[in-house]
Formats: structure tokens, sequence, C-alpha cells
């Protein structure tokens, strides 16, 4: 049986709230706009907030096309503990004292500060890394240990905000590569100061091009519905970062059926996201003089500026 059409196509950006995973944002997003095509770019754990860029209808092709390859957080520490999942929604495993040093906000900056540059990271137990086809969370939930291999992340900004001498807690900005897990930074500081830490607060601030000045909330976007979307949806270009290249009267039949138009002045191997009447209607590639289709839509994503 045919899918039937969309009732309409975009991505808006949802600020996630605390205490629900990003799937069960895509059910509620489900059921505010009344289309079953939902997904998600960059899954949050249940305890973090912030930036969830979400596709509709046929803008879910566009999640796997979404580089996002930077993302800004701001984590708040907590020292003196490990948690079973390096966050506060685990079991404490070990703790250790926290010398009176690590509250001076100089030595809590200057540790901050040199987290900036590249690190072999190992992701937490409970994560979503498939080893062998297994989700590292499952065989952690049933008390096995998965052998995790280290992955090569970038940390390319990180500043301190705030020392909490009381809470013995830190709270920081971060700006790193995407698949770097905030709450193993934590982990591997807290071992490197001999203090232990995990994640006890955690927001992501942006994601790619994408901030919480994006996002809409999940009330206001179950208040609003389709019509909300519509508002607020994301320029889908801006978020892909493509030059754009608005299509012809005589050009749409041939874009239509995949037939090669005339590249005019794009640069060999360039992709380029044609436009029609503030849609996206594909993404095309330069192959010499002409442009070649790599995905169409046949229902254009809103929200072209």
């Amino acid at each position: 049986m045919a899918r039937r059409p969309s009732a309409f196509s975009a991505l808006i950006a949802i600020d996630k709230p605390a205490g629900c995973t990003s799937h069960d944002v895509v059910s509620r997003v489900r059921r505010a706009v009344g289309e079953k095509r939902v997904g998600h770019a960059g899954t949050l754990d249940p305890a973090a907030t912030g930036v969830l860029v979400v596709g509709i209808g046929q803008a879910t092709k566009l999640l796997g096309l979404l580089t996002l390859d930077r993302k800004g957080y701001r984590a708040t520490f907590q020292l003196g503990a490990e948690t079973t999942t390096d966050d506060a929604e685990g079991e404490i495993t070990r703790t250790a004292e926290v010398a009176a040093e690590l509250l001076d906000p100089a030595r809590a900056a200057a540790a901050v500060a040199a987290l900036v540059g590249e690190h072999d990271q190992v992701p937490p137990s409970f994560s979503a890394v498939s080893v062998n086809g297994r989700r590292a969370y499952d065989a952690a939930r049933a008390g096995e240990a998965l052998e995790l291999k280290a992955r090569r992340v970038c940390i390319y900004g990180a500043e301190l905000k705030r020392v909490d001498p009381e809470a013995c807690t830190w709270e920081l900005d971060l700006d790193v590569s995407k698949g770097t897990y905030v709450r193993s930074i934590a982990r591997d500081l807290g071992r490197d100061l001999g203090c232990l830490a995990h994640v006890c607060a955690l927001e992501r601030t942006f994601a790619g091009p994408v901030t919480l000045a994006d996002c809409v909330s999940l009330s206001e976007l179950e208040a609003g519905g389709a019509e909300l979307v519509r508002e607020r949806c994301l320029d889908p270009v801006a978020v892909l970062g493509l030059p754009a290249r608005e299509l012809s009267l005589d050009e749409i039949a041939d874009v239509s059926n995949g037939r090669r138009i005339d590249a005019a002045g794009v640069a060999h191997g360039t992709r380029v996201a044609l436009t029609l009447g503030g849609g996206l209607a594909g993404i095309w590639r330069c192959d010499g003089r002409h442009l070649v289709c790599e995905t169409n839509f046949p229902q254009a994503i809103e929200g072209v500026r």
C-alpha cells in the first residue's frame, strides 16, 4: 500500500524538557501535528534538555544529511563521586574527597580550559554505542560489560562559568565535535583530578547552526500544532549549509523527473539546494556543466527564506 502524502514537510527545533526520551519527543510531535512521519537528529539523554532537531514528513529524509558536526552544552559537573551512568541518573559506584583547591575558581578555570583539544574518549557504559550489533546500554542493564573502544573526539571550546563550593559543582560551557559524550568528559576529568565526577545537569545550547533561540517548547507546539510549525520551522537550506539555487519555471518538469539541468556556473562537485517558492525541492550535485539529482523531495520542505 502506498504511503499517503504528508500534510506538510518541515524541520522544527524543540527545546527538549528533562525527564523524557528523544523518542518521547517524536511521539508528542506526531500527535501535535497529526503526522506519522516524524524523526529526530542527535539523541539527547532523558535527563538532558535543549536543542533537538525534528523532521516532519519529507524532512525526515534530511535528518541523515544534516552534519551538525559541532554541538554546544551548558553542563554542571558534580565533584566527589562516580556513577554507573556517569550522570545523576545512575547509582554511585565510588566517592572521593574534593580538595579545597578544586573549589577555587582560578584553579577550576585552568582545569576546564585545559580540556580544549583532541582526545581519545571511551563512551559511557550506558550509551547507544553498538558492539557486534548490541547496544551498550542493553548490556549494561543486563549486568554485562562490553569492551567499548576509544574514539577520537575534539573539544573546541571549554569555559568555566561558575563554581559552587557548597554543592561541590562546576558549571561550564562546552563546544564539542559530533559523537562526544559530555558524561565521559566529566568522568575522565574527575579521574584526572583525583576527585571523581559525574554530570548532574546538561543542556544542549546548539547543534550545528541551530540554537536555543530557534527552539519551541513541546507545550507551545502542542498548543499551536501545524500552524506553529509553519511559523517557526527552520530554514532547511541554512541548516544544511548548502548554496541555494532557485528553479526557473522551465526547469521544474526536468527536475521533477530527475533529468539533469544546466549548472549555470556552479563549480564542479558542488552540492546545491534547489528551491522553489519558499520550499526545498531537491539536493543536486554539479557534474561538469550540468546538475544531477542526488535527492528530490516530491513534497517541497517548507521554510526556505
